[in-house]
């Protein structure tokens, strides 16, 4: 619309007398039944507000701020309202007839009860609200919105006007498209053929001239909009669309809400630029633009202002510019838009939550559980660390403990083992001295000097043998894990008590099993754990009858384990003490400290094995010691 010339309806007389006949039942109606109703609520306080549209009430962008504004006032109004909307139909056509039928339609219904204000939403409505006033509702406040600055009639405004205009700064809109596109050479113009419409192009034409050659503009209002998508589909490289309005084409189909909007998206092949926030979300990249929000801020404030007594004359508003810049994310996205290109302080909308937003709380949850899990992971490696140390501690100690009870058991074999080295270095001796006396004689005896230096040398190695045992029972070692042969070295063990045995006429005996038992372990601790048993076991039977002073050690298979056995022929231990004989301090001797078995036990356990006692059904103690087979 030029927004100059009148605002025509249908201009045929049978079209023309239908709305008079329409007009005249429904003034009827109102009047005589739900108005005078609503009048006679005991409130009293309705306040009729009278909304006129311009094109439709779904027609963007002018659907959107009646929208905004019809909701903020139910929102803040203090008095119950009757809204009532019309639409000016005659703006919908390219060649509008008369209005006069529309205004007697109007004036039948507001007759006598004119509304409490009148609201107009967008220019054409605007200018039919100031050419009619007169007759229509004369005495009535009215507040012209959603109107551009260039349309409002300033000499036709009365003291019962307020103005909530805008302004289009086409020169910032198309600033924007070269700044964030810089190599855009040509515009595409999509705009309708209404007056209103018209007039348009000639204020773009006009305010676009200082880009001079920069761009060039192709304009579309003289198409059919299906001949529209057809160009919007096959643009050159270096173009964009721009989205005016649509109201109504050139072939004269109207364009209602923003289908004529989302069927050019889907097919165009550049990018489509608006200044219109009602046509910004879902179709057009953004920039700067009008926001609804602000003209529908000020014009219910002025609604309000004026329902509740100021006079309109008193309020005054400054004309609206265009706000920040507005961007859809996943236009730029689309378009493959820099977004270093936008103009600082612009607004990035519909982006994309990242993961982060999406799962914040799940991945916090998870982040929670990990960190638990990672403390309870250091905590309990922490923990090993500290067993280990433990364990090592341990080991020290048993070792430590150990040592100190080998020695105690040999010194109980001290008189042993000294006889044992007296009988070889006696023999030396003698010997020695016999051989001296042979080789004194004129003609020695060779063979028998050869004979006793045999002799010698069997004792020396018989000599050293007992050395050698005793000094790797008396060695001080750490806990050393190695694979051992575990019938020699229970056979060393029992070598060293061998002498003990025959001093206290005790018959020791040994019974190897038949194949080699291979274990891992200490053979040092495994040696004092057999020779600790035996001990106990002669002490057992030494005040038994001489002819049963018995103590038998034998190793057998069992499985994958390996098993010594050691018995004796005493009295076997008390039924109320078997469970007790393993217990630190816990002895049944007069000078005992109950520390051996306890060592014992922990030296078995150490070498993963387990050691038992019991007694034998004909009499005396049995202990075993069972072992892990490796091969």
């Amino acid at each position: 619309m030029s927004g100059r010339e009148p605002i025509a309806s249908v201009g045929s007389r049978p079209i023309m007398a239908a709305w008079l006949a329409l007009g005249l039942l429904l003034a009827a109606c109102i009047l005589s039944g739900p108005a005078d109703a609503v009048e006679r609520s005991p409130r009293g306080e309705l306040k009729r507000v009278l909304l006129l549209h311009s094109f439709g009430r779904e027609f963007r962008p002018w659907s959107e701020y009646a929208r905004d504004i019809k909701a903020e006032l139910e929102r803040q109004s203090i008095w119950p309202l009757d809204v009532q909307e019309h639409t000016l139909l005659s703006a919908r056509f390219n060649n509008p007839g008369p209005e006069a039928p529309f205004v007697d339609y109007l004036h039948s219904l507001y007759e006598g009860a004119p509304p409490d204000i009148v609201l107009s939403i967008g220019a054409p409505a605007a200018r039919f609200v100031q050419r009619y006033r007169g007759k229509l509702f004369p005495d009535t406040p009215t507040v012209l919105t959603v109107v551009e600055q260039r349309l409002v009639n300033r000499f036709d405004l009365t003291d019962n006007d307020v103005v909530v205009s805008v302004r289009n700064d086409f020169m910032a809109a198309f600033d924007n498209i070269l700044r964030v596109l810089p190599d855009t050479k040509t515009v595409a113009m999509v705009i309708g053929a209404s007056p209103l419409e018209k007039f348009w192009i000639d204020e773009v034409k006009r305010e676009l001239k200082p880009l001079g050659d920069r761009v060039g503009l192709v304009w579309y209002s003289d198409l059919a909009f299906e001949e529209i998508l057809k160009r919007a589909a096959k643009l050159p490289p270096n173009t964009v669309l721009f989205w005016g309005l649509m109201s109504v084409d050139a072939a004269g189909i109207v364009y209602e809400g923003d289908s004529a909007l989302r069927s050019l998206h889907a097919v165009a092949n550049a990018p489509i630029f608006s200044y219109q926030e009602p046509f910004f979300g879902g179709s057009t990249v953004g920039g700067p633009m009008q926001l609804t929000k602000d003209t529908s801020r000020k014009t219910v404030d002025a609604v309000m202002r004026i329902l509740g007594g100021e006079k309109p004359a008193s309020i005054k508003y400054e004309t609206i510019e265009f706000g920040p810049p507005r961007y859809d994310w996943r236009e730029l996205q689309r378009w493959s838009i820099s977004e270093s290109s936008l103009p600082a302080g612009s607004e990035i909308m519909f982006r994309d939550p990242t993961t982060w937003e999406t799962y914040r709380w799940q991945l916090l949850l998870i982040a929670a559980v990990i960190l638990v899990q990672a403390g309870l992971i250091s905590g309990l490696l922490h923990e090993r660390r500290r067993r280990q140390v433990a364990e090592v501690e341990s080991r020290q100690r048993l070792a430590e403990l150990a040592h100190a009870n080998r020695y105690s058991a040999v010194g109980e074999l001290t008189t042993s083992i000294a006889h044992e080295l007296n009988q070889p270095l006696g023999a030396i001796l003698t010997n020695t001295e016999t051989a001296e006396l042979l080789l004194k004689g004129t003609s020695p005896d060779i063979d028998e000097v050869r004979q006793i230096l045999a002799d010698i040398r069997r004792d020396d190695q018989r000599a050293s043998e007992v050395i050698r045992r005793l000094r790797s029972v008396l060695r001080k070692t750490p806990f050393e894990v190695k694979d051992i042969e575990l019938n020699d070295t229970v056979r060393e063990a029992i070598g060293l008590v061998a002498a003990v045995a025959d001093g206290r006429r005790i018959a020791l005996a040994y019974m190897p099993a038949s194949v080699d038992l291979h274990v891992k372990g200490d053979p040092v601790q495994l040696q004092q754990v057999v020779l600790n048993l035996i001990i106990n076991a002669m002490d057992a039977v030494s005040d038994a009858d001489k002819k049963k002073r018995e103590v038998s050690v034998s190793t057998v298979r069992a499985g994958n384990q390996a098993e010594i056995r050691i018995a004796d022929t005493g009295p076997g231990i008390a039924s109320a003490d078997l469970g007790s004989v393993f217990n630190p301090f816990f002895t049944t001797k007069p000078q005992g400290m109950g520390m051996g078995l306890a060592i014992a036990r922990t030296i078995v356990e150490a070498h993963h094995g387990m050691i038992a006692a019991e007694n034998q059904p004909w009499g005396g103690a049995l202990f075993t010691i069972r072992l892990p087979i490796i091969r």
